[in-house]
């Protein structure tokens, strides 16, 4: 049950709007990672580390959706934008 506009409403068989950090089970982290795994970003490399192989040399990159600096394997970086 939920108090809406000063009336009862059953919530059963409704369909309803919620936000994903709001979710309590499973984790959100797992819910948003199940919609968007496979989501391709864009970014700018602001920095790479000198790991000195390929396979072991990551990208600093400043997503504009993302609050922080991701960082990702040299390896996994999908080409460049022009």
């Amino acid at each position: 049950m939920l108090m809406l506009d000063e009336k009862t409403v059953d919530l059963k068989n409704h369909t309803v709007n919620f936000r994903i950090c709001d979710i309590f089970y499973p984790d959100f982290q797992q819910v948003l990672f199940g919609l968007h795994g496979n989501d391709v970003l864009r970014g700018r490399v602001v920095d790479l580390s000198d790991g000195g192989e390929l396979d072991s040399s990551f990208a600093e990159i400043e997503v504009d959706e993302v609050e922080q600096r991701v960082i990702v394997p040299i390896n996994r970086i999908l080409g460049i934008c022009e």
